[in-house]
């Protein structure tokens, strides 16, 4: 009979413990969510032997057991078995044996907590680059828990290290009886009363039940108690911890002295050392890192296009075939233009997500990402953000959905939330056809020393008008986020390494399963809804127009194509989006808008690329490439009731200024509001985004009419 049990995977960061994971779990992966808490739950299945299989839990990465950060927080809950849904029955401890010393604290706290561990030793190949040579034996031996030395890019070690699992699930290894430290010593009084009151507990996991109750799941009796044991004892939380940790690196010295041989502090710096002094320059690094960002900014279009382009003609031609093979009906068109165009407005993304998550992961994989949370980490804080927010705002001019995901990597609430406000206003992929379908409208083709185009200073021109309105947002918004918790940039530069593809695979895939998943379900309802109040209106004016064309059809039989494109003009401007567009009307006069920009606006809410095709049907020409040059030729020609052109340069950059800043895409918001487990904080997005871009528009209208 094969016996499952459930391991939770401890260590610091960048200790390689995801890395051991994937090696674990292949694709056999879930990712979900910490109950309460925005953190990716990553578990997976892993056959440890035939008779043994173990449900793993990749937990957060925690430098120690005292937590500061919302992640720490959940893993330090699941080490305290104060996790509902989360009781590991043994610990896979990741341990650097480059940086030994740190990583033995949480390994030590983590022994004297009693509860069965393994640990998995890293890195070695590094320490041996710094002529650190450790007695594996030897350390096994004063740990008391096996020490087994791996390589998870390599799969070295994994044998072993499933072979010690099974000894300690088969309890051949043994809890060290004797604690790391006199636990006992720091607050002995106090401790023995915990014990009475809870006499499962170890004495360490007792002073943490003195310092952290408030936070665990206790019934209001026991956190009385508790606190009487406190004020009776006079524990001081503060000294306990510091005593502690004092007394784990005076042992952990006495360890090290035993069991590893380090060179002379004089030896030359490694090349990751010399690397930095070239990519952390003061001025290079900035350079250099412009330069990175700017190939993975092209990387993702220029990647992304082809599958992007093939997804779509896939969509198009499927729809097409459906519409020719099914009966005209509404059920047909719901099908087609409403379930159907749904469907590949969510799949049309998945190449962006893919490739855009599948480079994070490269740089994370080198090293270099944790070197660009270093460099603009001063300029964040002056807005109210860190340095883990650039990659979520750099992510979003490609696509705002897997940039506000990416947004999880920020530890403190209000950063990570001032982050994921502002995340949308980066110009995104979507809006390039707006943009350049407007620019070539009313901005006219002028060269400035023979290279440089008025239109493409205008393109660039709207992508930083973006970027700055973000962080003066966020200088804002940070005084009106009441969150109290404090801002720890904690960050250890990791070592230069190759890429592990196999980890870069396995993240493109998850994310976009997240994304299909999570935010398509909400897409695909509002699509519906699009559909019908783009196809529906009041029954006497839709048969009216009906009537009205059926005529000029039989009387003019040769026009009947442009007849009919102008029939579903017509139709479109009378259903109840029409309606709406002519209702918003006067509200977007002032900013040079007219009723048929009003309807783009309302049905570029699903995707702000739908401008265009809107346009295109209102201006009775097919969406097709050919004819792109016959749709501006009509947009350049239309006119207002009074005579006056639709598209002038004021009219033209306000609504260029409009897209920059308004928050039109459903996907975003479904996104927010999974992220944020809330309506709230999409709503206000929502709100003040639209405000903004109201607010902008009719500034440079009246500036440039």
């Amino acid at each position: 009979m094969v016996k499952t049990i459930q391991i939770g995977l401890v260590g610091n960061p960048n200790s390689g413990k995801s890395s051991l994971f994937n090696v674990l779990t292949g694709l056999n992966q879930k990712v979900g969510n910490f109950p309460g808490v925005t953190v990716d739950k990553k578990t997976g299945e892993c056959a440890i032997s035939p008779a043994l299989t173990a449900s793993i839990i990749d937990l957060p990465g925690t430098y120690s057991l005292y937590p500061r950060r919302e992640d720490e927080w959940v893993a330090y809950r699941v080490l305290m078995q104060q996790d509902k849904q989360v009781h590991p029955e043994m610990v896979v401890l990741i341990a650097d044996a480059s940086n030994l010393k740190r990583n033995l604290l949480f390994a030590s706290q983590i022994i004297d907590l009693k509860i069965p561990v393994v640990i998995g030793l890293t890195m070695m190949d590094i320490a041996r680059k710094k002529d650190i040579h450790i007695d594996v034996a030897a350390l096994e031996r004063e740990l008391g828990v096996p020490v087994i030395p791996i390589n998870p890019r390599r799969n070295k070690g994994v044998p072993a290290l499933k072979k010690a699992i099974e000894q300690t699930a088969q309890h051949l290894y043994k809890t060290p009886a004797r604690d790391f430290i006199n636990n006992g010593a720091l607050a002995n009084d106090a401790v023995t009363d915990i014990k009475k009151l809870l006499p499962d507990l170890s004495d360490y996991r007792a002073i943490h039940y003195l310092i952290n109750h408030e936070s665990f799941s206790l019934d209001n009796t026991t956190q009385q108690k508790i606190e009487s044991i406190e004020q009776a004892h006079n524990f001081n939380h503060t000294k306990t911890q510091a005593e502690e940790i004092l007394q784990r690196y005076q042992r952990i010295g006495g360890i090290l002295k035993q069991t590893v041989s380090e060179p002379s502090p004089l030896e030359k710096s490694l090349f990751t050392e010399k690397l930095d002094n070239l990519l952390l320059h003061r001025r290079w690094g900035y350079l250099i890192l412009l330069a990175v960002l700017f190939l993975l900014f092209q990387c993702v279009f220029w990647l992304a296009e082809y599958p992007m382009n093939f997804i779509d003609w896939g969509f198009s031609t499927l729809s097409g075939w459906f519409s020719s093979i099914l009966p005209t009906t509404w059920w047909s068109d719901l099908f087609v233009n409403g379930l159907l165009a749904g469907l590949g407005g969510i799949l049309v993304f998945i190449p962006q997500i893919m490739i855009l998550f599948g480079l994070i992961t490269i740089l994370e994989d080198t090293g270099y990402m944790a070197r660009i949370s270093f460099l603009t980490d001063k300029l964040m804080r002056k807005v109210g953000l860190n340095g883990k927010s650039v990659m979520p705002m750099i992510s979003g001019f490609a696509c705002a959905v897997p940039a506000v995901m990416s947004a999880r990597n920020i530890e403190n609430k209000k950063e990570r939330l001032l982050t994921i406000l502002i995340t949308p206003l980066m110009s995104c992929s979507a809006r390039l056809p707006v943009y350049t379908i407007l620019i070539g409208l009313v901005i006219p083709k002028k060269m400035f020393f023979g290279f440089l185009g008025l239109q493409g200073l205008v393109m660039m021109g709207l992508y930083l008008l973006g970027l700055v309105m973000a962080l003066v947002v966020s200088y804002v918004a940070k005084w009106f986020i009441k969150i109290q918790e404090k801002s720890f940039f904690i960050l250890e530069l990791p070592v230069y390494r190759s890429p592990r593809w196999k980890n870069v695979v396995v993240t493109m895939i998850s994310k976009a399963k997240i994304f299909v998943v999570d935010a398509g379900r909400v897409i695909i309802v509002i699509s519906l809804i699009l559909w019908a109040l783009s196809t529906y209106g009041p029954k006497d004016k839709m048969h009216a127009v009906e009537d009205h064309y059926e005529q000029l059809v039989k009387a003019n039989p040769a026009d009947e194509a442009e007849l009919n494109r102008q029939k579903n003009t017509e139709l479109l401007a009378n259903s109840y989006a029409g309606i709406l567009g002519k209702s918003i009307e006067p509200a977007i006069q002032p900013l040079g808008f007219d009723w048929k920009i009003g309807i783009a606006l309302i049905t570029s809410f699903a995707a702000r690329e739908v401008f265009v095709g809107t346009m295109a049907t209102l201006y009775s020409v097919e969406e097709s490439d050919d004819d792109q040059s016959t749709l501006m030729q009509k947009m350049q020609s239309a006119t207002r009731p009074d005579g006056t052109k639709v598209y002038t340069l004021a009219s033209g950059l306000s609504l260029m200024v409009f897209y920059v800043f308004a928050m039109q895409c459903m996907s975003t918001l479904a996104i927010v509001k999974r992220e944020t487990r809330s309506w709230k904080w999409p709503l206000i997005q929502l709100v003040y985004m639209t405000g903004l871009a109201y607010i902008m528009s009719l500034l440079v209208f009246q500036l440039f009419k």
